[in-house]
């Protein structure tokens, strides 16, 4: 089994927002999810044969990196909750011919596996989602072996700005209760909070860097994508059609206006290795 005990509602509505999202995944706009994942696993130093847990591991992202890293000696198990997520990760995997990867479907804060059992465990961008993120760093050091590395990365302040605050303004012009109703990543913005996070589930002596990105799209309408493929999905989803339109017609109008096609995609990494 992948997991144990009843699913959170925190993780039932990832698994719909992003069950939503995976239609959109793996779109040209929405690159930096594959970019931020591969730059996690670079950080880790994997040695072939390593055996790797990625968690909240969505279409793949930082699963496969670390599957090209650990060799086919080495396993990497990922585990989310959204399946059409895992169908998109699986079918990415086949196709790059990476046979020593298995996804299973589950809540990712409450695996069952046994202690200390990875040689790394990986989170990225899905810490935030835990009803208690404290309790799920916990969890993730738990899993991590002696002489392993945990590595979670969050998303750091101004997500996707400027476009970010335009969307969330056009949003609350046609429906003000969905103005910012799903923003869990705003709690947990830089390297304060995040090595907060670490000290408090335990986690002694983390490595905890801030890092200024930048994402370019093609075109502006390219973010109606990002907001498609992306945790915006849960607030368009809860649009009527009609109002749907408004809010897409507007944002993208404004955009074009500003020719915006630059956003800000800063990230903060964290690292810690337990004493072997």
């Amino acid at each position: 089994m992948a997991t144990e005990g009843p699913t959170s509602q925190h993780a039932l509505r990832a698994s719909q927002t992003y069950g939503s999202a995976a239609d959109h995944y793996q779109g040209a706009a929405l690159s930096f999810w594959d970019r931020f994942g591969a730059a996690t696993v670079s950080r880790l130093r994997l040695a072939p044969g390593g055996n790797v847990l990625d968690l909240c591991c969505g279409a793949g992202a930082s699963a496969r990196p670390a599957a090209r890293a650990v060799g086919p000696q080495g396993h990497v198990l990922g585990i989310d909750i959204a399946a059409p997520m895992l169908e998109l990760a699986r079918a990415r995997t086949a196709a790059e011919g990476l046979g020593n990867v298995e996804f299973r479907s589950g809540d990712a804060t409450r695996t069952g596996l046994p202690d200390g059992g990875f040689d790394a465990v990986v989170c990225v961008f899905g810490v935030f989602f835990a009803p208690d993120m404290t309790a799920f760093m916990r969890e993730m050091w738990r899993l991590t072996g002696p002489g392993g590395v945990l590595a979670v990365t969050t998303w750091g302040p101004g997500l996707w700005e400027p476009a970010s605050s335009i969307f969330w303004r056009c949003v609350g012009d046609v429906e003000p209760t969905l103005f910012k109703a799903y923003n869990p990543w705003d709690e947990i913005t830089n390297p304060t909070l995040l090595t907060g996070l670490f000290s408090q589930a335990g986690v002694p002596d983390p490595a905890v860097e801030a890092a200024a990105g930048e994402h370019r799209l093609d075109h502006p309408d390219q973010f109606w994508d990002v907001v498609l493929g992306s945790g915006y999905r849960a607030t368009v989803d809860a649009l009527s059609p009609e109002q749907r339109d408004r809010v897409r017609e507007s944002l993208l109008a404004e955009l074009r206006s500003g020719q915006i096609t630059l956003l800000r995609t800063d990230v903060v990494f964290g690292t810690a290795t337990r004493p072997g």
